[in-house]
């Protein structure tokens, strides 16, 4: 039997929102143990001079608890 906890966490890329999205992953993978997955609740973005600059995603990440 596991148990699983859920964080939530901002990432954000000048790419795209799939490359935010990938971040996010990337740096909660180097902090929690056993990442199962994410739900991503929120995109936006941040214009600047009537262009894209920034993509943002909130995302909850699911990661199981050690025994």
């Amino acid at each position: 039997m596991s148990v699983a906890k859920i964080v939530e966490l901002t990432a954000s890329s000048p790419k795209s929102f799939e490359h935010a999205v990938e971040v996010g992953i990337t740096r909660a993978e180097k902090t929690l143990d056993k990442v199962t997955g994410a739900w991503i609740s929120e995109q936006k973005v941040v214009v600047e001079g009537g262009k894209i600059r920034e993509y943002r995603v909130t995302m909850r990440v699911t990661f199981l608890l050690k025994d």
